[in-house]
């Protein structure tokens, strides 16, 4: 017995304290290269897959039995919300906006997709001249609605950072996690950018402040937003902070790729060999 529980103690660690799995963003098209590669999981986008603005009932039917057969799982969403749609100034459409939502979500719950990262830029984007603090308020008691409605269909929206040359409203994981807060609710957590967050140079204590929330992590290197090793980005530092919290998400891949079939593979391993060096320090 004394045996027994040394050995589930030892798995249990290991478990506990295991790497994170890395994904990719990419269409679901490339669901064959991506899973030769080695990537665990994709990260598709609304429109390409759920969105009522650009995919038909007939299309989504389609894109559920392509989903069904997919080598690589689809994870998670992201462009959630169109540009045109607008989450703060005097243009919000808040019953258009919770219809959109509405069936976003309960084509997620359909399709068995879970997480949303929402960014979503251009919609959050604060027109001149709108008070920042007035358009912080609209986007809190918006989110919350919105969360509400996720929490119906089993959902979980995740809260990206976008740098300021994206957009001009929550450009850091700092300004994102005072929103999650704000919002109080379970199913409105946390994404940390990890390109984002080396644009604006915020540092990854942050990462250990938010540890309860954090659900997701998007990465790529600061110049061009390349793949991780064409510069030799050191990612360290925020790969420690996610160690150190115990982080049980993913690290997704979201770059801009010059030759995706040449890139993909030594992306990942650059990135794994990171991974290594810190969880094994």
């Amino acid at each position: 017995m004394k045996v027994f529980i040394l050995l589930l103690g030892g798995l249990f660690a290991r478990s506990l304290f295991a790497q994170p799995s890395i994904g990719i963003v990419a269409p679901i098209r490339m669901d064959s290269l991506v899973s030769i590669s080695g990537y665990d999981v994709l990260v598709e986008s609304v429109s390409n897959l759920v969105s009522p603005k650009t995919i038909s009932d007939a299309q989504f039917e389609a894109n559920l039995k392509t989903l069904s057969n997919l080598k690589t799982p689809v994870y998670a969403l992201n462009i959630f919300i169109p540009g045109d749609m607008k989450l703060v100034g005097p243009l919000v459409n808040e019953k258009a906006l919770l219809e959109y939502v509405e069936i976003v979500f309960m084509r997620c719950k359909k399709a068995g997709i879970k997480l949303i990262v929402w960014g979503s830029g251009g919609a959050r984007r604060i027109p001149e001249g709108f008070s920042p603090a007035m358009a912080k308020l609209q986007f809190i008691e918006l989110a919350k609605k919105v969360a509400q409605v996720a929490e119906r269909y089993e959902v979980v929206l995740a809260l990206e950072n976008l740098n300021r040359t994206e957009t001009n409203f929550i450009n850091t994981v700092n300004e994102a996690f005072e929103i999650v807060t704000l919002v109080d609710h379970p199913n409105m957590r946390l994404c940390a950018d990890i390109y984002h967050m080396l644009k604006e140079n915020e540092p990854p204590g942050i990462l250990l402040t938010a540890r309860e929330v954090l659900v997701h992590c998007d990465l790529a290197e600061k110049e061009n937003r390349n793949p991780p090793g064409v510069n030799g980005e050191d990612f360290a530092g925020y790969l420690k902070s996610l160690k150190q919290i115990n982080y049980q998400g993913k690290v997704v891949l979201e770059c801009r790729w010059t030759n995706f079939v040449d890139q993909v593979i030594p992306a990942r391993e650059y990135l794994r060999q990171q991974l290594d060096a810190v969880w094994t320090d």
